[in-house]
Formats: structure tokens, C-alpha cells, sequence
């Protein structure tokens, strides 16, 4: 399998960027790692290797950013409203620095977005932020519900990452935009997150956002449960792309 380490330094976070690419050529898939997890995190823990031959046989290239949660949702020594603050730089570098690379070198004008856990809820708030730049949503035993990273503290801005409080109140042309996107929710039935996914899929179902909620039967929140689903999920988006 071809992979590739890029660094550079971003000045968005003023400091070196890491990120792993696997793939020659394909449809481009941004993949979180998980609560402080680093740009290696997919492929030690295997996901990249549970995925492999979509990746060999030319369907998907997969880019892996580096995660920066240590210094911000879980960073306790900073005001909650300067961890947001952080993990807003972030989504910035993502969105400015990881897409516009993966659309140069896939020849696509969007990409999927996916992770699991912290992952999952990474790549639905960047779905929802920007959701010009995102064809699919690939959420894997995602949490929406951010207030408990905020030590009580909750302002306008911690909000405007807060999928669980935002989402119904989603209008107009941005809306519509977000209703065009493939949406997955999965998650396990003994998961810890399965009720977050459950009040995820009643709240975009109030505002006419399709979406596949998946519920795996006896499957925890664990690494052997994302194994399973990833290949299956991203076979559903390619064929369903072609299909368009």
C-alpha cells in the first residue's frame, strides 16, 4: 500500500503539522483519530489495514491529520473557552490546509469526512461548519453532547461545537447544503455512545436530514466494532457515489 508522511508548519496553530496518506488515487476520505490520538493512530490500531483493499484497488485515498485534543478539549490548564478557541484553529486547518490537498491530489471538489469516538464527533461538527467541502459523513460511535469538557463553563461560542444544542436550530440555505450530504451514524448496541446516536438521528430527522442510523447488534465501543463497519460503510458510499 503506498503511504506518504507530510509536515509543515501552520501557522493557524503555530506549530509543525503531521498526517499520514495512504493511496494512490480514489475518492478522498479525511479520517480523525480518536480522544488523543495522533496522525499514526488509525494504522497501529489497524483501521487502515481493515480498509486496505479499498484503498489498493484504487476506490478511496486516505488522509490521517494529526489530533490536537491533548491541547484542547482535555487541556485543563486553559479556560474552557480557550480549549474551544483551540479545537476552532483546528477545524480551521483542516478546512484550509488537509482538504484543499486531498481535493488537489484526488481531483474531487470534496471529501468524506470520518472518524470514530471523539473522531466521529470531529467530523460531524466539520460537516455541519463546512458542508460545501463534504460530500459523506462517516460517524463511528460518535458523542454529540460537548458540555462535559467545559467544566460548567458555556458561552455563545462553545455552542456554535455543540452538534446535541445546534443542530435543531439549523435554517435555511446552510441547511440545505447539509441535507445534500451522505450521512452515517454507527454505533454499537452496548455502546456507550449508542444513545447520543439515537438523539442525533431524532434531531436530524426533525429537520429532513437523511441519514442510514446503524445500530450493531452486541457491538461495544471498541476498535474490533470500527474494524467491522468502516470497510461496509465506505462500500455503501462508493457505490452509492457511482450510482449518482
Amino acid at each position: 500500500m503506498k503511504e506518504d508522511y507530510h509536515k509543515w508548519y501552520s501557522n493557524r496553530l503555530g506549530r509543525d503539522f503531521e498526517m499520514l496518506v495512504f493511496g494512490h488515487t480514489g475518492l478522498p476520505v479525511v479520517l480523525y483519530p480518536t480522544s488523543y490520538g495522533r496522525f499514526y493512530e488509525n494504522k497501529d490500531r489497524g483501521l487502515i489495514g481493515a480498509i486496505a483493499p479499498l484503498i489498493e484497488g484504487g476506490h478511496i485515498k486516505v488522509y490521517c491529520p494529526d489530533g490536537i485534543d491533548r491541547d484542547t478539549w482535555y487541556n485543563k490548564h486553559i479556560h474552557p473557552a480557550d480549549r474551544v478557541r483551540g479545537h476552532q484553529r483546528y477545524e480551521e486547518v483542516i478546512a484550509y490546509e488537509v482538504v484543499p490537498r486531498c481535493m488537489y491530489e484526488t481531483n474531487h471538489d470534496k471529501v468524506i469526512m470520518s472518524g470514530c469516538s471523539f473522531g466521529g464527533l470531529h467530523a460531524l461538527n466539520f460537516s455541519c461548519h463546512y458542508p460545501h467541502l463534504v460530500s459523506y459523513l462517516i460517524s463511528m460511535s460518535g458523542g454529540f453532547e460537548i458540555r462535559s469538557f467545559l467544566d460548567g463553563y458555556y458561552d455563545d461560542f462553545c455552542y456554535q461545537f455543540n452538534p446535541a444544542e445546534y443542530v435543531p436550530n439549523l435554517q435555511g440555505e446552510h441547511l440545505e447544503k447539509i441535507r445534500k450530504i451522505g450521512v452515517i451514524l454507527g454505533a454499537g448496541e452496548r455502546d456507550i455512545c449508542k444513545d447520543s446516536n439515537y438523539d442525533m438521528s431524532h434531531k436530524m430527522n426533525e429537520k429532513g436530514i437523511t441519514h442510514w442510523l446503524d445500530v450493531k447488534p452486541r457491538a461495544v465501543h471498541d476498535w474490533d466494532t470500527w474494524h467491522a463497519v468502516f470497510p461496509e460503510y465506505l462500500k455503501a458510499v462508493i457505490n452509492h457515489y457511482y450510482k449518482k
